[in-house]
């Protein structure tokens, strides 16, 4: 697998990239990026909840009003997960299995403000154990997910465990930063993974 004993380091470049978890809210400054702001789109209709894995086009997460597009990604000319350039939008490690597939699927998304505008997963440290995550497929399908638990790591921290899973299930890991901003370095201090189970239809 690529990501064994790959660090989270790469993960938060010049666009602020994965975890983050603290109890207080933290402004970072202007130079990071951003997330969907007020205007949080809802599905039309409620999708019918489907057990096949799908592949997914948006993500939604009722307790934080994230409802945001997901695109396809893959690898770096580094071998690292690459992540949409968009603040508001969410990449999902296409290499990787489909949400809903056994193993742990693996989305990420931006946190921080860029002109003003929050990003997508400012507010992903407030989710708890027992929330619902929703993946939805073209078709309006979804698959959902319950937090089992979340987790800060170091940027250098080894990554295995947030891509590879050995016990048959299907989990959907969450993915962002967190921290204080580095300037220097262009990255967060911290990275916030909330790792969910599937929940059975």
């Amino acid at each position: 697998m690529i990501f064994l004993g790959v660090p989270l380091v790469s993960l938060c470049a010049t666009f602020i990239f994965l975890y983050v978890f603290t109890p207080v809210r933290y402004q970072p400054p202007e130079p990071a990026l951003a997330t969907p702001t007020t205007v949080v789109q809802k599905p039309a209709t409620t999708p019918a909840t489907t057990p096949t894995a799908t592949i997914p086009v948006r993500l939604a997460i009722k307790s934080i009003a994230v409802d945001a597009k997901v695109n396809p990604t893959g690898l770096t000319v580094n071998g690292d997960m690459a992540i949409d350039s968009n603040p508001k939008e969410l990449a999902w490690y296409q290499l990787g299995p489909k949400p809903g597939e056994a193993g742990n699927a693996v989305i990420a998304g931006h946190y921080g403000w860029k002109d003003g505008v929050a990003s997508v997963f400012n507010d992903l440290n407030s989710v708890k154990p027992g929330d619902v995550i929703s993946t939805f497929d073209a078709a309006g399908l979804a698959v959902n997910f319950a937090v089992t638990s979340i987790r800060l790591y170091n940027p250098d921290d080894d990554a295995t465990q947030v891509f590879v899973s050995t016990d048959t299930k299907a989990h959907l890991n969450i993915i962002t930063c967190q921290g204080s901003w580095n300037n220097a370095q262009r990255t967060y201090s911290e990275r916030l993974v909330v790792f969910t189970d599937k929940i059975k239809a």
